[in-house]
């Protein structure tokens, strides 16, 4: 009978305090960049579908965020969203999209963040997502749990569903979104409401934070969201997560398994 492959060794606490670093120091220096250098013509392109945005700062962006994470560590690997794909030698990956919620950029609208995570040997390890419009950095490290600005988060322990409020995105092909609202209508009823905020970083993050003490203006409870995009990292209270290309269902991130995972 053959002996299963043993799991990976943890990565050390000095490499993630190393990952983290590097992960801070890029998403902040290229959000700074994105409000301050944002041009008037952001010559806008289309991906996936006509609806499904690109701009000369999200490639900007990405270019950004490689050089500064290379002048730190210059022989990992990284994987974005806007076409970065290089191999690497130290077992690190770095998954970036340098403009999460372009539309919202597009707009000029809040809720766009910058996300950054790290893999070691295939194991989402560190992530970052900043969110200038609101002044807040989240940071997450595996093991140690999620902050929001240096401080410790930890997600709702809510688990009725009508009390839930939730947020949740669309993908960009028509005949997904017909889908996807389909099923929209039918969770409407059922839930306090809904938030489409453009952003499923930022959307993830909320729901890391749960509600503010005493209920009121507190964060969605909950996530639902498509997740079509090739290498989108998100948030979550431990750590990060890559999304695949084949992900077409909901996807539901519910405060229950959040909290039970924190430490």
């Amino acid at each position: 009978m053959p002996v299963p492959d043993s799991p990976p060794d943890s990565p050390s606490e000095s490499l993630l305090d190393s990952l983290l670093e590097v992960a801070l120091l890029a998403a902040a220096e290229t959000g700074r960049m994105l409000v301050n250098d944002r041009v008037a013509d952001l010559g806008v392109g289309t991906k996936s579908t006509p609806t499904d945005v690109v701009t000369v700062m999200d490639t900007r962006a990405e270019r950004l965020l490689v050089e500064l994470i290379t002048s730190a560590r210059p022989d990992d690997a990284f994987l974005g969203e806007e076409g970065a794909d290089s191999a690497g030698t130290t077992g690190v990956r770095w998954v970036l999209d340098p403009i999460d919620g372009t539309v919202n950029y597009l707009y000029d609208l809040p809720g766009w963040a910058v996300s950054v995570a790290a893999e070691v040997d295939g194991v989402m390890s560190v992530g970052v997502v900043v969110v200038p419009s609101a002044g807040e950095t989240f940071a997450a490290v595996l093991g140690r749990g999620a902050t929001r600005n240096g401080r410790p988060i930890r997600a709702s322990g809510q688990v009725e569903l009508a009390q839930a409020l939730v947020a949740t995105g669309f993908g960009y092909d028509s005949e997904r979104r017909n889908r996807q609202g389909q099923i929209v209508a039918q969770v409407l009823p059922r839930v306090r409401d809904i938030r489409r905020y453009g952003a499923a970083s930022v959307d993830l993050c909320a729901v890391a934070c749960g509600p503010s003490p005493g209920g009121t203006g507190g964060l969605p409870p909950a996530t639902w969201s498509w997740l079509p995009a090739r290498g989108c990292s998100l948030s979550c209270t431990t750590c990060w997560r890559r999304c695949v290309p084949t992900v077409t269902e909901p996807m539901v991130a519910q405060p229950s398994a959040l909290a039970r995972r924190a430490p």
